[in-house]
């Protein structure tokens, strides 16, 4: 593969586009704290959805996207699907909370909702594990996609691949801040967009593979193309489908997916401009994320399957790629070589823009944890703003090289993906019940964040884990041991809830007046507050009509995902039917839309 004049172009042309809108930028962006992590709390809605999904259109996404249809199907992708629950959650219930909380970061709400040196340390704690700990992993595995790219289209060494992207990445990141990230993931949405789609319609037809009639009649195809799990695999039902939607969505602390919003998420929420924003920015967000985007790297990861039916097939033709770097995710990057000029270019662009949006929201979220959450709290209370953007931006460094360094010791992405996962098994609910149970306190999380670290780490690293779940020999089937360790994390953290005191009344008072969560797990401290009237406690309480809105989005956006899909297969009168279910949801949220918009106003 050789990049000709038009290719380069296109590609340092995106480049110059978007280190100026970093340098326009960053002027206003170090005026002080807020600027430079919120943009000033003014941001629309639209812009922050399309930000939102401009981040998760990651280098590493479509590489685990293609590592999951080759080794499951499609129907293997319901591992991040059922996240769509969490998503919408966060949209109707949850988006006007995380505003009206006024906080800096979603790790200062510890302080708000807690009190005493438990939320001190908490917040610390998680601004480290967070920030740095957990974000590093996550920018990591964004890298690692990044340096199989570059050797597979570039013939790049891992290490120049880290310090060509990462230098760019890391300058525009740390002089554009929170408003420079937000403005050049709308341009970033649309070049990756149009990469992805581009790719894929091309590679669908190339001569091996013939069309999209040929690839979804091709034999060796056919059994990866079930949108669900196959009725006669047991296991591929619970593993695939059952668990993660009536465990995984609403147990698991997973980046961009938190239960009860959180992270970069929380981030943009508290940038809006109002609550409705909040909505209408995670609700778009949600819709782009699992309705538009799936579809054309799925169609690249089954065109790749005839290309190259096997890693060694991969191995074969790229033999310059180290051992320790080889998988099934190499296939995406692997038929991208296949692209021609001009294409190809538009692609490698998209890719960049990819790696940019989503490493520049790590490096500006984790950067706002370690400011706000730990260095004014611990450090150095007494900070000026221009002392701390000066310590924004430094960390925004430190961030981008530990997690290079990091990315050169990793093989793939599915690998990590999985470690995340079962890593925040059974914290989820506790960040879904904080709002609306008054009993929760700091002990509660301190607990589930600890109980459920080194279970993980127990069942990951030690023979314990192959003893009890190994799925020839261990004493309980692997598919339970994601259950395992939720169920352990629950149980740990509810009996320290109740062994250990509540938070102070005071503390719990001021919460609810911030935040006004309503609801019967608030009953005891409602009492108490005499200004509130029963009629204004009903209005506050729109939970029920949030969970409706939810159920009627969920089926929206998968009905939209189905649909797509059979368009493509060419199984027209399933589309036509699932299409008319989408319109019938659609409508009906629109009537929830207004209700829940009425009760916020």
């Amino acid at each position: 593969m050789t990049l000709q004049l038009i290719d380069y172009i296109i590609i340092f042309g995106f480049f110059a586009i978007t280190l100026g809108i970093g340098l326009y930028v960053s002027k206003s962006s170090g005026k002080n704290s807020s600027e430079y992590f919120l943009s000033g709390r003014s941001m629309p809605w639209w812009l922050l959805g399309m930000s939102m999904v401009a981040t998760t259109f990651s280098t590493d996404t479509p590489n685990l996207v293609t590592d999951i249809v080759r080794n499951n199907g499609v129907a293997g992708n319901w591992v991040w699907w059922v996240f769509l629950l969490t998503g919408l959650l966060t949209v109707f219930v949850y988006a006007k909370l995380w505003r009206k909380s006024g906080v800096n970061t979603d790790l200062e709400f510890y302080e708000l909702r807690y009190g005493g040196r438990p939320a001190k340390f908490l917040r610390g704690f998680r601004a480290v594990y967070l920030g740095v700990i957990f974000n590093m992993i996550t920018m990591a595995s964004v890298t690692l996609a990044a340096i199989k790219i570059g050797s597979i289209m570039l013939g790049l060494q891992p290490w120049e691949t880290v310090v060509y992207a990462g230098i760019i990445t890391v300058i525009f990141s740390a002089v554009g801040g929170f408003k420079g990230v937000v403005y050049t993931d709308f341009l970033l949405f649309f070049v990756a967009m149009a990469g992805a789609i581009g790719a894929a319609y091309y590679l669908v037809n190339l001569p091996e593979v013939g069309g999209i009639k040929s690839l979804v009649n091709n034999e060796a195809i056919q059994e990866k193309l079930s949108i669900l799990p196959q009725i006669s695999d047991t296991k591929a039902w619970l593993m695939l489908l059952i668990i993660p939607l009536a465990v995984q969505w609403w147990s698991s602390w997973y980046p961009g997916a938190e239960p009860g919003g959180g992270g970069y998420i929380a981030q943009r929420m508290l940038a809006s401009k109002n609550e409705n924003h909040a909505i209408g920015a995670t609700f778009f967000f949600n819709i782009l994320h699992y309705a538009l985007r799936p579809w054309p790297w799925i169609i690249v990861a089954l065109a790749s399957l005839v290309v190259f039916p096997d890693i060694a097939s991969i191995h074969e033709a790229f033999p310059g790629i180290p051992e320790d770097k080889l998988g099934h995710d190499l296939a995406y990057s692997a038929m991208l070589t296949k692209l021609p000029t001009g294409l190809l270019g538009l692609v490698l662009a998209s890719l960049v823009a990819a790696y940019m949006s989503t490493i520049s929201t790590q490096l500006n979220w984790g950067s706002s944890y370690i400011v706000y959450d730990f260095y004014r709290q611990h450090i150095n209370k007494n900070a000026d703003e221009k002392e701390l953007v000066r310590v924004g931006r430094l960390s925004t460094v430190g961030l981008m090289i530990l997690s290079a360094l990091l990315a050169l010791a990793l093989q793939n992405a599915l690998q990590l993906f999985e470690v995340l996962l079962v890593f925040g098994a059974g914290t989820g609910l506790i960040f879904i019940l904080r709002w609306f149970w008054w009993r929760i306190n700091a002990w509660s999380e301190i607990t589930a964040m600890f109980v459920s670290g080194i279970v993980s780490i127990i069942l990951k690293l030690t023979p314990i884990g192959s003893y009890l779940f190994n799925p020839d020999s261990g004493i309980f089937p692997d598919w339970s041991e994601y259950i395992f360790v939720v169920a352990i994390t629950t149980l740990a953290w509810l009996t320290v809830t109740f062994i250990t005191k509540p938070e102070s009344e005071e503390t719990l008072v001021s919460f609810y007046n911030k935040t006004t969560p309503g609801g019967p797990g608030w009953a005891k401290i409602i009492s108490k507050l005499e200004h509130f009237s029963e009629d204004t406690i009903k209005k506050q309480w729109t939970v029920p009509a949030g969970i409706s809105a939810m159920l009627a989005g969920c089926i929206l956006i998968y009905s939209c995902l189905f649909a797509t899909g059979y368009y493509i297969y060419g199984e027209y009168t399933k589309a036509l039917v699932i299409t008319g279910i989408a319109i019938i949801s659609a409508l009906l949220l629109v009537k929830l839309w207004k209700r829940i918009r009425v009760n916020i106003l």
